[in-house]
């Protein structure tokens, strides 16, 4: 193989900041993955940061947006939405008690991936969620 050949495929999608655009989201992965025993976890992942990205940022702003990406390769599946930024904190992990009606999003993305990483990006923050095709079922690693 050439040296700067890549197995890896990267497709992107990039959504007006409205609530039904996160079904719009969760097709889009669907489709990409189908067959990958990986695909319900990437789709539900996808919709939590979609949905996030909406509800927590300017992206759900008018004339907001919100952008992913989606590579596959032998070895793992990255899924990364960014957001339009517009909060003061970056996000994170919260540890709710079981009462509590919002705050489990990232929590829950953080079980179903491998790895979860938050960047700040110009404006926004991007979270990429990891997927590792050669591991086994999806047990997750915190942020």
């Amino acid at each position: 193989m050439h040296e700067y050949t890549s197995s890896a495929r990267v497709w992107g999608l990039s959504c007006p900041g409205f609530p039904e655009e996160v079904s719009r989201a969760r097709r889009w992965t669907r489709d990409i993955l189908r067959g990958s025993p990986l695909a319900e976890d990437a789709e539900l992942i996808v919709s939590e940061l979609s949905a996030n990205a909406i509800l927590h940022t300017a992206s759900g702003q008018a004339s907001g947006t919100f952008h992913l990406a989606l590579a596959v390769s032998p070895q793992v599946i990255a899924l990364s939405v960014t957001d339009d930024g517009g909060t003061g904190t970056a996000p994170k992990v919260e540890h709710q008690d079981q009462d509590a009606e919002h705050g489990r999003g990232l929590s829950m993305v953080s079980v179903l991936a491998h790895r979860v990483v938050v960047h700040a990006s110009h404006g926004g923050h991007t979270i990429i969620a990891e997927l590792f095709t050669d591991a086994g079922p999806a047990g997750g690693h915190p942020c």
